[in-house]
């Protein structure tokens, strides 16, 4: 089999140029968007003490070498989340970073070890307000690139219509079956054997050292998410709080996290918050997510105590993650993020 042409060679790059140049089109339409709502752009540094401390999220490590010949270890950021938050806690009160990150052991047609960021914050504004935000961001990139559908395996959705709102809960029990509160306490606490239970009569597979995350994981890749955007997008929220270690509990049910999903057409596009304030709190759960790590990769990363400690006078506050590349590629019809990215990393 013939290896396929680098991305650089003329022929390759005269291919892929007209979707880079709506690419172009779609940022500069962001950046509008965004500073006609009074946000101010800011730039993170890419280097952080941690990359954050979710188990499942793998980092690029590296070290900075002092003047001294002192090493201190340092990794690319796997979200500007950290230092965002810093920012707010300094007083600006709406921003947005659209940036490089980075993230290990991810390379597919939806993922990429070097991917851009579209990442917002709203000073004292509902998480709400941020549903109302992924809307109008995803039919600003249609209208750009001059999209009247969205595609993506199959599936499609009018990227103009408004996204439907789904709970997990509601998603649990209308594609599986399943009662997934009923496995969740009061306090937040997961009841494993139960969830189990319900998958095994669910006709789902299941593994004997799979712990509650395991199990709930398995429902939403196989059941849920195949299922998300079809026809017009959908955010799926109110996580259950374990699943949601940046997040504040919701309101109404302190069992769930005020924590989103945007998807379209089986693509997961954002994952936004109403941000944890509570450093005491964050340190727990930045702990047990290390736990988990360590126990599943044989490896942690540390805490950036700073950040704690910014976040015990930052404002109340929402936030989204939303990823670049994805939202291009919908939108101009591409069958991978690679190929709306001017320069890939080399496999």
């Amino acid at each position: 089999m013939t290896a396929a042409s680098p991305w650089w060679t003329p022929d390759v790059h005269s291919d892929r140029r007209p979707r880079l140049l709506l690419r172009n089109a779609i940022t500069a339409a962001l950046r509008d968007w965004f500073a006609r709502r009074d946000f101010i752009e800011v730039e993170t540094a890419a280097l952080q003490v941690s990359p954050g401390n979710e188990a499942h999220l793998s980092a690029f490590a590296t070290e900075a070498i002092g003047p001294n010949g002192q090493r201190q270890p340092l990794y690319l950021h796997t979200s500007p989340e950290f230092a965002c938050k810093k920012l707010l806690a300094a007083g600006e009160k709406r921003i947005f970073s659209l940036s490089a990150v980075y993230r290990n052991r991810e390379r597919g047609p939806l993922h990429h070890p070097s991917f851009t960021m579209l990442e917002w914050y709203r000073v004292d504004e509902t998480y709400e307000s941020l549903m109302e935000d992924c809307a109008g961001l995803v039919a600003l990139a249609a209208e750009r690139a001059g999209a009247k559908r969205f595609s993506f395996r199959g599936r499609e959705a009018d990227p103009f219509a408004e996204p439907e709102r789904l709970s997990v809960a509601e998603a649990f029990s209308r594609h599986a079956g399943i009662d997934l509160l009923a496995t969740v306490a009061a306090d937040g606490s997961t009841d494993r054997e139960a969830l189990h239970a319900a998958l095994v009569q669910a006709g789902l597979r299941t593994a004997s050292d799979d712990n509650w995350a395991d199990l709930f994981s398995r429902v939403m890749v196989e059941k849920i998410e195949p299922t998300l955007g079809k026809g017009r997008a959908t955010i799926l929220y109110g996580y259950p709080i374990s699943e949601a270690a940046l997040a504040r509990p919701s309101a109404d049910d302190a069992r769930t996290a005020e924590r989103f999903e945007l998807y379209c057409c089986g693509v997961e596009l954002a994952n936004a918050f109403g941000e944890l304030t509570d450093a005491a709190e964050q340190r727990r759960r930045f702990i047990l997510e290390m736990d988990e790590k360590q126990r599943v990769y044989g490896e942690r990363y540390p805490i950036d105590e700073d950040f704690l400690a910014a976040l015990s006078i930052m404002p109340q506050a929402s936030g989204s993650a939303l990823g670049f590349d994805r939202l291009v590629m919908l939108a101009t019809g591409a069958l991978r993020v690679e190929d709306v990215m001017w320069t890939p990393v080399a496999e």
